[in-house]
């Protein structure tokens, strides 16, 4: 696997690392930060465990523990002897309070139906869809499988679980039957909770139809519990004896329920990831160093405050929702939006409208999402206030700069600072971003590990790289959210995550390092290209390919090459109203040679309407990679349109 590290990639670096423009906090935003003291790094970094402890105090605990970390690498034990309930901090604990009739969750359901439920509200549906749970059987320690839409009974089925112990399994609404089959067999979950159909652009999505298929052969589910969501657009068949309808196990089901104790150390909830190839991995999280995690970082990084209302525009089928539209701000008692349907139905305002219409205060969406935007125009946004934004992030890959430029301009006004966040599913919680009150950003970076995380670039021996440096990021000691094994498989967490550098959290990721220290996520090392010898990441031809006016989006992977090794590739989308030629695409071909180096000159440019992305908004590189090589498809159950990747494999046969 090459590395981006090796000195002949250093020339071709250079535009990324040598990046001048800084934005610093302002005084009136550094003032009212939660955290505004740079001292509190130093202070993480000579007593994490007792920073970490600090954290875990903001959370309601029965019993307290008795020991901040046993570490047996790469074996984790957090907040030993400690027993709490993350559905009872998330919910319970603020319909106790004076925020009981505050909004939990606001909802806005694609065809424009809307709905708020207050932390009353939602400890009562908790409680009874706990209940009901129960009544089938469910107990503490068993797995439920959740393949739903973006609607509250998601959360409150994650909830629900997490109240009475179960362990919850979601799996992404747009995944194939036989995708969710297998997660269902992995997990050898007991009971499984769908929906009719789900919303997207107007049209029915049909989990049901999906889930009867996937349940031919799951032989530990007893029971499905269905959500009445599309009625009449999309009729369902129920199995006697098996299907239930949601409305019906909760009708008398009790409002009260207590929480169950649980260990620090319980599993919360299994959450799988896909890679190229193999089977997917079941990431396990636990109950109290999760929670500490997500609540820490959403508190800090986004700086919230009591009145904020978030917005996270991801799906809680993938970690950043878990995280972040679900644990993270419900733990500490914040509003969050959760939005069904796509920003571009029923209008490409769609985002923008829902901003001034609950007066969002912090934004957090995805670099890919970002550059739709660009493409789009300013005409959009402009056609809205956007005055309630205070802060805005960026999740999911590296931000190209002119991308966060434009973000910084047209959504945050210039006046709102930009938290570039670093993470994983595997991580369970942000790693690497700004604090906004105390860093000054600079576009394209996520800057510093947070305080309490020690992350580090080596080169290929394991050593730290000086600044200037690049290589693979790892993360050297422990932190409470980090995943604790892949279900059923520790022989495959070991060999995956720690197998590389004794004692070190493999990421998986490149990273240079700036004069400043200040870290720029590469993408996966494996979307790093050997052309001639020279080592070249992809992230740094397509930021060179956005820099042009001409680009929207560009997505670069390396191409067999019988003389170079590897040639470079590059599908690049245009902004409205430019018109594709061989006269532009000689143009960009020569713009990335001027911003790079000859080097990385892309032997290829295929213009297209789309990219292929996945629901979440990444882009699937690999299956590019497929098409580049003339190979058969990869899984493709995880892309939000697999018509695009039909096209693009069409359009690549006419011009090969």
């Amino acid at each position: 696997m090459p590395l981006p590290s090796e000195k002949s990639s250093e020339k071709n670096v250079s535009a990324l690392l040598d990046e001048r423009r800084t934005f610093p906090p302002s005084a009136a935003f550094k003032k009212s930060a939660n955290w505004n003291d740079p001292a509190i790094y130093d202070r993480a970094a000579k007593d994490p465990e007792g920073f970490w402890a600090e954290q875990a105090k903001n959370l309601d605990w029965f019993t307290p523990w008795t020991r901040v970390l046993e570490w047996n690498v790469p074996w984790a034990n957090w907040f030993v002897g400690g027993k709490l309930n993350v559905a009872y901090n998330c919910v319970d604990r603020h319909a106790h309070s004076a925020r009981r009739n505050k909004a939990a969750i606001i909802w806005e359901g694609e065809p424009g139906d809307s709905r708020v439920l207050t932390f009353g509200m939602l400890e009562r549906e908790v409680n009874r869809f706990a209940n009901a749970l129960k009544s089938l059987g469910v107990v503490k320690g068993d797995r439920v499988a959740i393949y739903m839409g973006m609607v509250p009974e998601l959360a409150i089925a994650m909830l629900a679980c997490a109240k009475i112990g179960a362990a919850h399994s979601v799996v992404f609404g747009g995944f194939s039957a036989e995708a969710l089959r297998e997660r269902i067999n992995d997990a050898q979950a007991k009971v499984l909770i769908t929906a009719d159909g789900a919303w997207r652009r107007g049209t029915v999505v049909p989990l049901k139809a999906g889930v009867d298929d996937a349940l031919t052969g799951t032989p530990t589910i007893e029971k499905v519990v269905v959500l009445e969501r599309v009625g009449k657009a999309a009729p369902i068949s129920m199995k006697q004896g098996r299907d239930l309808w949601w409305h019906d196990v909760v009708a008398k089901a009790s409002g009260e329920c207590a929480a169950e104790p649980m260990d620090a150390e319980d599993m919360l909830f299994i959450l799988y990831t896909s890679g190229t190839t193999g089977k997917p991995k079941g990431v396990v999280h636990t109950t109290a160093g999760y929670l500490v995690g997500v609540s820490t970082t959403h508190r800090n990084v986004f700086d919230i405050k009591e009145d904020d209302v978030y917005w996270c525009t991801a799906d809680i089928g993938w970690v950043t929702g878990h995280s972040y539209i679900v644990y993270g701000p419900l733990a500490n008692g914040t509003t969050t939006v959760m939005y069904e349907g796509t920003p571009d139905f029923p209008d490409r305002g769609r985002f923008w409208e829902l901003i001034d219409k609950y007066g969002v205060n912090i934004f957090y969406t995805a670099p890919t999402a970002i550059r739709t935007f660009m493409r789009w125009g300013k005409e959009f946004p402009e056609k809205y206030k956007l005055s309630s934004l205070r802060l805005i992030g960026t999740v999911g890959e590296p931000i190209n700069p002119e991308a966060w430029i434009w973000y910084n301009e047209t959504i945050g006004h210039g006046r709102c600072p930009i938290v570039d966040t670093w993470w994983q599913t595997e991580t369970g919680c942000i790693m690497i971003s700004p604090l906004p009150g105390i860093t000054a950003t600079k576009p394209g970076s996520a800057t510093r590990p947070l305080p309490g995380i020690i992350a580090e670039v080596v080169d290929i021996d394991g050593k730290p790289v000086g600044p200037g440096g690049g290589g693979y990021l790892v993360l050297s000691k422990p932190w409470p959210s980090m995943l604790r094994t892949i279900y059923g498989d520790p022989e495959r967490y070991v060999q995956n995550y720690w197998s590389r550098y004794a004692g070190k959290y493999f990421t998986g990721d490149g990273c240079k390092l700036d004069a400043d220290g200040y870290f720029w996520l590469l993408g996966r090392v494996d979307d790093v290209m050997n052309v001639s010898g020279h080592r070249i990441s992809t992230y740094e031809v397509e930021s060179a390919l956005v820099d042009h006016r001409s680009v929207a989006e560009a997505a670069v992977i390396g191409k067999t090459h019988e003389i170079k090794g590897q040639g470079i590739s590059a599908f690049v989308t245009l902004k409205e109203g430019i018109t594709a030629s061989d006269a532009l695409k000689d143009e960009l071909k020569n713009h990335v040679a001027t911003k790079i180096g000859a080097i990385a000159k892309p032997d290829d440019i295929f213009f297209t309407a789309e990219l292929p992305k996945t629901r979440s908004a990444k882009i699937m590189r690999r299956l590019l990679r497929d098409i580049a090589e003339g190979r058969v498809l990869g899984d493709t159950t995880t892309l939000a349109d697999p018509s695009v990747i039909a096209r693009l494999k069409d359009q690549a046969k006419d011009e090969g």
